[in-house]
Order: structure tokens, then sequence, then C-alpha cells
């Protein structure tokens, strides 16, 4: 497109949050071009998929986008933002003029301070990772993370020798409460998956994984599942306001005119938990369809609560609102044998919950927690903890003003 020809929409970014922004400007009734620009050449696809089943799922085909007229430019990086010009370099040489801008650029894998772990983040990694592992091979995974946890999971599954290295004294030590998560790690090691937790990782080798404590962890592939760092270097050298992501806020517009960003690229203010940044594949979704409607004008802040997911081996793992946030915890023993948590904070309301078990086991308790969460409640410890009180009858607490 030539420079000066105003490209309407121009959507930085492919993924989930990208993409679901793109459909949901055709659905809230724009009729102006959209411009998806993503860096790896496949269709948009979910990330998640990855670390389970090692499966590249569509977000959507080409007949779809097609029908909804909007324009991938697949294969292609911005590499600079002219926040005044009104336009973005692709690494192609080809300039984009913009009406109005969405970064939605995501995360980058976090690297070890050293060589020789491999890192899981896109298509292409997966397969490479999954084409090393057999029967027998010995798997080093360092970081007890969602992502290392559920690689590991899926390579025990084909017969591999695994082992999780975690510097915190215990896993998912961010996101899960500490009950929640032991009863993960005990999955894990009925699996043979061995854990290490509370040790540092000082070098990585062909032979395996160098630990602070002197000892060594013999492996043949070694993954890094440390985190993430939110992709803000766009945003950086156009002079956009950035700290942990790029800065926006409560309808995802940045420092620039113009220029919105979502995702787990930016960091907003939430009504609830003041500013935070996610990584979490609901959260994409709820952002991208937020930032259309903001771009089109709906002045409303965006308030959806957090919620995480995460299936290991058998297990489902369940997380709404952020567990941080709370300063007492509640336990509910169901009859099942499957405990939820729930967190409380200093005025009694809910802010958080969570719950483990196979299959489907938690997500209605998960649901109806995070609708309660959603509302301000601030239902009785004693009925949370009461597995004969129903979580829907809960739903008619007062809501705090």
């Amino acid at each position: 497109m030539a420079a000066g020809v105003v490209a309407g929409m121009v959507i930085v970014g492919a993924g989930e949050c990208g993409t679901r922004a793109a459909f949901a400007l055709r659905e809230e009734g724009y009729t102006g071009p959209v411009t998806l620009v993503g860096e790896e050449p496949a269709l948009p696809y979910e990330r998640p998929p990855l670390s389970k089943t090692w499966s590249l799922k569509p977000i959507c085909d080409a007949a779809r986008l097609e029908a909804n007229d909007i324009t991938l430019v697949g294969g292609v990086a911005a590499t600079a933002l002219d926040a005044a010009g009104h336009r973005v370099r692709l690494s192609d040489g080809r300039w984009l003029d913009y009406r109005t801008l969405l970064l939605a650029t995501g995360a980058r894998a976090r690297r070890l301070p050293f060589a020789g772990a491999r890192l899981l983040r896109t298509h292409a990694d997966a397969v490479d990772i999954r084409s090393r592992l057999a029967p027998g091979t010995r798997l080093g995974v360092v970081g007890g993370g969602f992502i290392g946890l559920e690689l590991a999971a899926a390579a025990a599954a084909l017969g591999c020798v695994v082992t999780v290295v975690e510097m915190a004294p215990r896993l998912m030590g961010r996101a899960v409460p500490a009950r929640i998560a032991d009863v993960v790690a005990a999955r894990h090691a009925a699996a043979g998956v061995e854990i290490r937790c509370g040790v540092g990782v000082t070098g990585v080798s062909a032979t395996g994984i160098a630990l602070a404590d002197g000892s060594r962890v013999a492996a043949d592939v070694v993954v890094a599942g440390v985190g993430a760092v939110p992709e803000t270097s766009l945003a950086t050298a156009a002079g956009l306001a950035v700290g942990d992501g790029v800065l926006v806020d409560e309808r995802f517009a940045t420092s620039a005119p113009d220029v919105y960003a979502a995702g787990d690229c930016c960091s907003y203010p939430h009504p609830r938990y003041g500013r935070v940044r996610l990584e979490s594949w609901r959260a994409a979704q709820e952002h991208g369809a937020a930032a259309a409607r903001a771009v089109l004008g709906d002045t409303g802040p965006y308030a959806g609560v957090p919620w995480f997911w995460s299936d290991q081996h058998d297990l489902s793992l369940q997380v709404a609102g952020l567990a941080t946030a709370a300063s007492r915890e509640v336990v509910r023993e169901r009859p099942d044998g499957v405990e939820l948590w729930f967190g409380l904070d200093d005025s009694d309301l809910l802010v958080a919950a969570a719950g483990v078990g196979p299959g489907n086991a938690v997500a209605k308790d998960v649901r109806l927690a995070e609708m309660l969460i959603a509302r301000r409640a601030a239902p009785p410890a004693a009925a949370l903890a009461d597995p004969t009180v129903s979580l829907k009858a809960l739903l008619r607490t007062p809501a705090a003003a």
C-alpha cells in the first residue's frame, strides 16, 4: 500500500487477541479496511495446545477472513511505528498507513541467561521439541509454571523421563494457591515426573542441567519455561509509555493518539486488582473484543475477571481472579474428594477461587465463583466452606457497595 493511503484499522499481531479484535470490529458494524499483520506465515492459531497436545489449532481459516473482508499480511514483522505519521513499517520494507492502530504483539518466551535450552512459544518450537521426544528420552524442564508443567505432562505421556526444576519453593507460585499446587505436584509424581523445587540453574549443556547446589540433572533435551516478557519493542522505540507492558487506560488506549494495545503485551488498570498484565487465553480474547468496541466509541471500562486454566495429565486446573489479592483463604472439601479454594480480601470480598480435578470436575464451581467475584460478593466464609451450600445460591448474597 502506498504511503499516504489511509489503511483504516491496522492490527499488529495475528494471535488470539489481534484476530478476535479483527472479527469483533466486523461484528460491531465497522465497514472500513481491516489489516491483520502476523509475524508467522501460518494462519492465526491458538497457542495453548502447543504445550499440551503439540497440535496446531487454527483460530480461523482463509475463507472466514475473506468473508469478513479482513486482510492478513503474514510472515512479516512490524519493525517501526511512526505514531505522528500514523504508519507502521514492515520487515519487507513496506509502510502501512492507519487511521487507528491496535498493538496485539503478545509476549515472547523469557530466555535463560545462558545458551542450551529450547523455548516453546510458536508452532515451529513445538514441532522441533516434539521431534526430539521418544520413549526413554530424558527431558529437563526449567520452570514449574503452566507451560513447563504442561510440557512435562505431555512428555511423560510419550514415555519420556522428565525432571522439572523450579527455583521457587513450590510449583506455580505466582498464580495458584499452595494447596491446589500440591495436588498437581502429587499427580506429576504419580506419573513419574521428578520435581525439584528450591534450586536454581547455573548452566545447560548437551548432557543436562547444572544446578546451584552442585548437582546435575541428566537430560537429552532441555526446555526453558520460565515465563514470558511482554513484546513492547515497537511501542518503546516509538516513545509510547511502557512499564510492565504497554501502558493503557481502562479502554486500552495508549499514550499515543489513535493507538491501542491489548492482550499479553499491555498493562491496564483493573477496577478490582489495580494495574495488571495478564498472560491468558481468555484475557486475550476479551481484550481484543473490548479494544475493538473502544475503537468504535464504547466508553465503558474493561473489568473482566481474570481466568486461567491448565490441563496436566488427567487433571484440569482453573483459577478465577488473582490469588495474590487474597489476604485469607477458605477451603471447601467436596464429597468427591475435590477441594475448592477461595481467597478473600481484608474486606471479606471474594477475590479469587481455584480448583483442580479430573475432566470438568471444577469447571462449574469455578465459573460460579467467577460470577461472585464479578458482582463484588462477600459470601460468608462458613458458607463457602460448606459443600452443602450451593455456590449458585450465594449469588443472591448482597453485593458490596
